[in-house]
């Protein structure tokens, strides 16, 4: 007896010392630089953190160096208008956002999030050399203006300036979808303390981001446009530079998710069997024969698999084996039967369509801080003494207000909250979005006020038709961008990790850069409203948007305008987060 109880104490013994060497590593299926399962004490967690940090914070001082001020920089320096000034910024911003799905099809399908992040960084430095070349030689950027006579830029000057300029977006397009999921990767999604710390780290890497944009906004565009473009461009690239060398230096810390073949083709493979399928009779639910995959080299085999669930009832024919299929030997064709993961992974997506839709418009409102926020500014006294303020500047109060928010936030906001909500994020993903989404209505609702005082103060003291600056300081506008650097920290981080953790596993780049992708369609579509606003309003002296003398439009309207539209957003995005039902957020 005695012997028995002796062998059941070792087997117990020895099968805690076992499930403590498997607690060693990380159980999420990723892997170290040397292929092997990771050591949860030497990889990931908030020791990989740093370098992904370091590499954001300069990549978004690079970009946001560019981008802040670049509508200054075509009206001033290549002698263009207010409205096609901002027509060719919005576009070039819109690229930024679309081209991150060629970079997350790469990286999901080919080469890892490594690799794709790594090999778009050389493309993005060429693209930030070649622009500040377009700024530097002489040969290369416009004559400057004599009197009123202000040469247009040639079009060999144009072909490097947007080369430059979509090599750059062609660059971030293979950062953008990559990093943040590269980041959260680092947190094993079995442990649960480290599945806290992965809700923390989408914080941390937000405001990251903004202390980047933040540098930019403020010492960048003061150097642009008082020591020159030349500089205020060769600043960005040297920072481009050592992001990629800070991504490079977090190499053996870094853990890393394989990749799984390309998403999209598993989804045509979805929507072609299905349609195949129309025509076939669906048995009552307990008699279905539903395919899933016994093949250990198959990339859905490597994944976890997703339960069946009810709803898009036409795509679950997808995975049902026929008569026919059993017959026909099409067991094994995936065109024409699919597995239950695959049919899953397509309803996933179609779930996540209208809340992604919703960004659209959030992104139309955001993307005033960048063109008419700063005409707006241009407009209104400046000048503090002797020093004079560029109007872009005003932008480092949306990052400053995400830098004061992101700590409150994290640190008191979300353990308050999760007294009420027993919820470890305190809100829910939707709910912090949704709340995004308000107060960047209430941002426009305050630039709409400060424009008709200054509008009325132009006519007021008969500037209308002079069109010189307004004597209303320009620091009126800081609640404005206040208000929206508030509302990215709920409605972009929410969004970052909404996506991430409602993807599939295979797809999750691909839901980062779908989701960048809505930054994209808001830019593209506030390009379209101000172009139709500008031709229906008159182009010239009775537009909303005047071409150069804003004191003759009423841009007071075009704000408002904007505020209805966000107000229509936003209960059509409650109505689709109440109805949203595939995982807990």
């Amino acid at each position: 007896m005695g012997s028995i109880d002796e062998e059941r104490s070792l087997l117990e013994v020895e099968e805690s010392l076992l499930q403590e060497e498997v607690n060693l590593y990380a159980e999420d299926g990723s892997i170290d630089i040397n292929g092997n399962p990771p050591l949860k004490q030497k990889t990931g967690n908030w020791k990989a953190c740093p370098f992904i940090f370091a590499n954001e914070c300069c990549e978004r001082l690079a970009y946001y160096g560019i981008a802040k001020n670049l509508i200054t920089y075509f009206t001033n320096e290549l002698h263009e208008t207010n409205v096609s000034a901002a027509r060719h910024v919005m576009t070039w911003q819109g690229t930024c956002y679309i081209t991150p799905l060629i970079g997350a099809l790469i990286a999901d399908a080919y080469w890892g999030r490594y690799w794709t992040i790594a090999c778009f960084s050389a493309i993005y430095f060429t693209g930030m050399v070649a622009l500040t070349l377009s700024a530097s030689v002489p040969g290369l950027k416009p004559a400057e203006c004599i009197g009123s006579i202000c040469p247009p830029a040639t079009m060999a000057q144009q072909v490097v300036l947007f080369s430059g300029l979509y090599l750059i977006a062609l660059g971030t397009g293979g950062i953008k979808p990559c990093v943040s999921s590269f980041g959260a990767d680092q947190f094993d999604q079995t442990d649960p303390s480290e599945r806290v710390r992965k809700a923390s780290f989408f914080n941390w890497f937000y405001f990251s981001i903004n202390i980047g944009a933040f540098v930019s906004s403020t010492l960048l565009v003061w150097v642009q446009e008082n020591c020159g473009w030349e500089l205020g461009f060769m600043i960005p690239t040297v920072f481009m530079g050592l992001a990629t060398l800070s991504f490079f230096f977090g190499t053996p810390l870094y853990r890393f998710q394989r990749p799984r073949g390309s998403p999209i083709t598993r989804a045509c493979q979805v929507l072609v069997a299905s349609y195949r399928k129309s025509n076939l009779k669906v048995l009552e639910e307990d008699q279905k024969v539903l395919f899933e995959t016994t093949d250990k080299n198959s990339s859905v085999a490597a994944m976890r698999k997703i339960q069946h669930t009810d709803g898009y009832k036409c795509l679950d024919k997808a995975a049902i084996i026929s008569e026919d299929d059993a017959k026909s030997g099409t067991i094994h064709d995936p065109w024409k039967l699919c597995t239950v993961t695959q049919v899953e992974e397509v309803k996933i997506l179609l779930r996540l369509f209208p809340i992604w839709a919703s960004g659209i418009v959030f992104s139309v409102l955001h993307s005033q801080i960048y063109t008419l926020f700063v005409q707006q500014g241009r407009s209104m006294k400046r000048t503090i003494v002797s020093f004079e303020i560029p109007p872009a500047t005003l932008g480092m109060f949306d990052t400053a207000s995400v830098l004061i928010s992101v700590p409150i936030y994290d640190r008191l906001i979300v353990p308050f909250v999760r007294r009420f909500t027993g919820l470890p994020k305190g809100f829910t993903d939707l709910q912090r979005m949704g709340i995004g989404l308000l107060v960047s209505v209430l941002s426009l609702t305050v630039a709409a006020i400060v424009e008709t005082m200054r509008l009325r103060l132009a006519r007021d003291l008969d500037l209308v038709e002079s069109g010189d600056t307004v004597p209303l300081t320009i620091f009126l506008q800081i609640p404005q961008y206040f208000l929206m650097g508030t509302a990215g920290v709920f409605f972009f981080v929410g969004r970052i990790q909404f996506f991430y953790e409602q993807s599939p596993e295979s797809m999750r780049s691909l839901c980062s850069a779908w989701a960048l992708l809505t930054t994209t369609l808001g830019n593209y579509l506030s390009s379209v409203i101000i172009t139709v606003v500008a031709y229906l309003s008159g182009k010239d002296d009775g537009g909303w948007i005047p071409s150069d003398n804003i004191n003759k439009g009423h841009l007071d309207y075009f704000f408002w305008l904007l505020v209805c539209l966000g107000c229509v957003n936003i209960p059509v995005f409650v109505f689709f987060s109440v109805k949203y039902t595939h995982k807990k957020v």
